[in-house]
């Protein structure tokens, strides 16, 4: 069962967003970007998530001063997220700011699925023919 309290402390954040969190999320919401639905401020766990998608599985984290000091945390927060299946991936809000395409690229990556590899076998008849 969610909290009710991590629900509406989430609800104020979306109110009271970053100027990077409203950056990243005019470029994705409404399936805007690769045609993904995702989220802002998603509660998951006992975690609210800056941004989450369900399909593909995948968490946007954006990073402002305070993380620095609370690396431990980002890192237990992290595995619980790997854990429920989501992919995370982190930026800076100065990444955001400064180099919107940039971040939008490093997305677009992790949502495109891995390139199929082939056996050493099978490498070697394609090389042959």
């Amino acid at each position: 069962m969610r909290d009710p309290r991590l629900t509406a402390h989430a609800k104020t954040m979306r109110t009271n967003a970053t100027e990077a969190e409203t950056r990243l999320w005019l470029a994705l919401r409404a399936k805007r970007f690769e045609d993904v639905k995702f989220r802002r401020q998603k509660v998951i766990g006992r975690y609210i998530v800056d941004f989450a998608a369900r399909n593909p599985m995948l968490v946007i984290e954006l990073d402002g001063d305070s993380h620095a000091s609370q690396v431990k945390y980002d890192f237990e927060r992290s595995a619980f997220l790997q854990s429920q299946g989501y992919d995370v991936i982190r930026f800076a809000n100065n990444d955001v700011m400064d180099n919107l395409e940039g971040v939008l690229t490093a997305i677009q990556s992790r949502l495109l699925p891995p390139l199929p590899t082939l056996s050493p076998e099978r490498e070697r008849a394609i090389g042959a023919s």
